[in-house]
């Protein structure tokens, strides 16, 4: 089995697909076309949809990308397909940027490591290993009944 970089073309595609902004071919004859996935993180998704909207509204280097898709004759959501997944690759890059900047390993905590350090641990009894006490006590006591009385029986004794 190989070891996937995270640099690679497919790792960028696996966060992508579970990004829910990966392209699935939904061609038809000969017709080729693309959709994005119903599958994948949809509060990621809804996020990246929400910065691809807000890069369309203002004046930024989103807008251009989305008007030279425009121009090159894709529909408007195609155009804004290509740019979520270009922000979701943008949003991938800085992951692994901010990773290598705070030096952390593949498990995201520093100093974490492939290899498996609970082989040589020494067994040791823990708080969940000890027994456990029986039922406790009950803390609420129970409530008096009181007695029904009828209007009858309040007649018979009031006369």
């Amino acid at each position: 089995m190989s070891v996937m970089s995270p640099g690679s073309p497919t790792a960028t595609g696996r966060f992508a697909s579970w990004t829910g902004t990966a392209p699935i071919e939904a061609s038809s004859g000969e017709t080729v076309r693309h959709r994005l996935s119903r599958a994948g993180n949809r509060r990621m998704n809804h996020m990246i949809h929400i910065a691809a909207a807000t890069q369309i509204r203002l004046d930024t280097e989103g807008r251009a990308y989305y008007r030279r898709k425009l121009a090159a004759g894709k529909t408007r959501m195609e155009a804004m397909r290509c740019l979520k997944r270009r922000i979701s690759d943008a949003i991938y890059r800085q992951l692994l940027t901010d990773a290598r900047a705070r030096g952390t390993g593949p498990g995201g905590q520093c100093g974490a490591t492939l290899k498996s350090s609970a082989v040589d641990l020494p067994p040791h009894i823990d708080t969940s290993d000890q027994p456990l006490p029986g039922p406790a006590n009950p803390t609420l006591q129970p409530t008096p009944r009181r007695r029904k009385t009828t209007e009858a029986s309040v007649v018979r004794s009031g006369s």
